[in-house]
């Protein structure tokens, strides 16, 4: 097949995608030397990837349909701009053979494979039928075209619960049910064909066997259309949450060398069923003794940021040559792995609230700075808004070493130093992952943060001395500053200070509504702190990204976020929260009843799941909300009647809006 009618030289890129991966590509094609134009929705006018750009177009309103998924809109906006090719990212409309072939027809180059490779591939059941007669090996199951709920159910019966249903136009976990009896499949599949149609506009299922203790290893390929097509060895993506990755690493720790090469030819074997061109990933299931082919994503991936530190090939860059009809640099003996590296990927999500993604401003944006072994792909900055209309990745932590010990080390340490405020982030659950012992000794599957969660959101930590002496601290050191900026404060006058020895009490409320008070004791000789009968001698004094606190002799270094009476301060402890409870009053917060059933989130109601009137068990299911493209169940908070639904499917409702009402059953 000639492919180089498609590919040609060009100066002048459109990104069609918006955050972390937005600014990784345009970085590199300013680095080559293009002219960069980014894209950008009504939510997304302020936001990183769009300062970054050279030139950038309004696409159109928040939802994704009306501006990043609106083909017609993005065509529109490629040729006004000037662009002479597309490239895709990964999401929206990436893996859209509709949407390659339509920048094709306008006389764009498409930075991927044709569409025709991408209908091949990217349709999961239409993919393993072409692996099947290409001979790569296939988990059992059903990928034929019938769809109704008898033939599902009867593949299902035929290979035998539990089964995985899965969007066969799907990715990143949306459109996904593991089903473990004949009685969860009928349910399963409505559920799943929803999310699927919302997310990709396709609700075609297949159903696989679900593989017991599962290991997720894919392999990256890369092809140009020359007829040369290369792969860059494995990377390891078994640690998931709700089939979606947290963590990824190269090479896999699994694997030895023979197991390597073997899964590495299958992947060349399947990209080459489709004489693939571009880079893609192909993906496989391992039940620990054989490998199985489980889908082919014909973009690149989140994850491809390990496998360039392994291999010190930039992929972005080989994508764009490939697009200018180049051919790749280097052979498949050229190609070497170079220690260890592994990625976590950094979300707006609550562990601690069943990992609801969080919304709001980015108060705060404090991330190590990259350095030898340790990148940063990062979206987001200081002052940037998080929205409820996109996936909620803020970044990409990723660190290198000569070994897979001390790459999770680096790795760690980048974690431990980034500070993220005004909305809430997954870094701590991110941090106790990754230095779990059983992570550490690769003892894992795709079901272990599940198994593990308890163990990974422990409650906070109370706080000890040193948090509330750094409390008091980080308090003064704003009221300081704040003095010294007024022009008539007794601050600036040289040698002033109160006489006499003075008190002040700091009374703090932790996390889990404990409080604490700290008496400072300051004038006319040291400052001291109390805390009950334990008292302190302490300084404080400026440094880098925060203040030292020496506390009887001994120098810590403090972070501390003060926003309002909230407190944030990360010491050697750990990260903690402390209301400083404001000794003129005004703490009262407003409490919610239990028994309001509210919107955690801004989304819309798919679905309603009992009716006025029923009588519900705790945890019974009342309605679904789609929030950041993910479906979210809330359920009765009690025992008791639904006494009534205050919205419908179809609604576009607000955080906090109340959508049902619960009344516990008389006693």
């Amino acid at each position: 097949m000639d492919q180089s009618a498609q590919y040609r030289r060009f100066r002048t890129l459109l990104i069609a995608n918006r955050g972390e991966i937005a600014a990784r590509v345009i970085c590199t094609a300013k680095a080559m030397g293009l002219r960069t134009v980014a894209v950008y929705s009504e939510a997304d006018r302020d936001a990183m990837h769009v300062a970054m750009a050279d030139e950038a177009i309004l696409l159109g309103p928040a939802r994704a349909r009306d501006s990043y998924l609106n083909i017609a809109r993005v065509i529109e906006a490629a040729c006004a701009s000037g662009a002479e090719a597309v490239h895709p990212g990964y999401g929206f409309l990436s893996e859209n053979a509709g949407f390659a072939q339509a920048c094709v027809e306008s006389g764009l180059v498409f930075v991927g494979p044709t569409a025709a490779m991408m209908t091949a591939m990217g349709s999961k059941s239409d993919a393993k039928m072409l692996m099947e007669k290409a001979s790569v090996p296939l988990v059992p199951g059903y990928h034929g075209e019938a769809q109704d709920e008898a033939t599902l159910a009867k593949a299902a019966d035929k290979i035998g619960f539990p089964v995985l249903v899965k969007a066969s136009a799907g990715g990143g976990g949306r459109g996904m049910r593991i089903v473990r009896s004949a009685g969860e499949l009928a349910a399963a599949v409505v559920s799943a064909r929803r999310e699927a149609k919302a997310a990709f506009g396709d609700d075609r299922m297949l159903i696989e066997k679900f593989v017991k203790n599962p290991r997720h290893i894919e392999v990256q390929i890369i092809g140009d259309s020359h007829g040369n097509l290369l792969s860059l060895f494995e990377r390891e993506c078994t640690l998931q949450r709700r089939h979606q990755k947290v963590i990824e690493e190269a090479p896999s720790p699994t694997l030895d060398a023979a197991q390597r090469e073997a899964v590495c030819a299958a992947a060349r074997k399947a990209a080459a069923a489709v004489d693939y061109v571009g880079a893609g990933t192909i993906e496989f299931v391992s039940d620990g003794r054989d490998v199985f082919f489980i889908e082919m994503n014909t973009r690149l991936q989140v994850e491809h940021p390990v496998t360039e530190l392994i291999t010190g090939i930039d992929l972005v860059e080989w994508q764009l040559r490939v697009a200018f009809g180049e051919k790749l640099p280097l052979t498949q003996d050229q190609i070497a792995i170079k220690g260890h590296a592994i990625e976590a990927r950094v979300y707006a999500e609550n562990p601690h609230g069943n990992f609801m993604p969080s919304v709001g401003r980015i108060t705060t944006w404090h991330i190590p700075e990259a350095s030898d072994g340790l990148r940063i792909d990062a979206g987001y900055r200081a002052g940037d808004t998080v929205s409820p209309y996109y996936d909620a990745m803020l970044a990409k932590v990723i660190a290198w070493a000569p070994t897979r010990d001390a790459a999770i080390d680096r790795l760690n340490r980048g974690l431990e130093e980034a500070d993220i405020r005004g909305v809430v982030t997954n870094i701590a659950f991110l941090s106790a992952l990754v230095t779990h012992p059983d992570v550490r000794a690769n003892a894992i599957d795709t079901g272990f943060i599940e198994r593990e969660l308890k163990n990974l959101t422990p409650p906070p930590a109370a706080p000890g001395d040193l948090e509330l002496c750094a409390g008091v601290a980080a308090i003064l050191s704003r009221e300081l500053e704040a003095a010294r900026a007024e022009a008539h404060s007794p601050w600036q006058s040289s040698g002033w200070m109160p006489v006499g020895r003075r008190q002040r009490l700091f009374t703090f409320r932790a996390a889990q509504g404990a409080e604490y008070k700290v008496s400072l004791t300051y004038g006319g000789g040291p400052a001291k702190l109390s805390i009950g009968e334990r008292e302190f001698a302490f300084t404080s004094s400026p440094a880098d990204d925060g203040f030292d606190l020496t506390l009887d002799g001994i120098k810590s270094r403090i972070v501390a976020v003060i926003e309002g009476h909230e407190l944030y301060l990360r010491t050697r402890n750990g990260r903690f929260d402390l209301h400083w409870v404001d000794p003129f009053g005004g703490d009262d917060e407003e409490q919610v009843g239990e028994d309001k059933i509210v919107a955690p989130l801004p989304g819309t109601v798919v679905a309603l799941l009992a009716e006025v009137g029923a009588t519900l068990e705790r945890g019974a299911p009342i309605l679904t909300l789609e929030v950041m493209k993910m479906e979210q169940t809330l359920r009765a908070p009690f025992a008791g009647v639904l006494k009534a639904i205050k919205c419908k499917v179809g609604d576009i409702v607000q955080e906090g809006v109340e959508l049902a009402e619960m009344e516990p059953v008389a006693a």
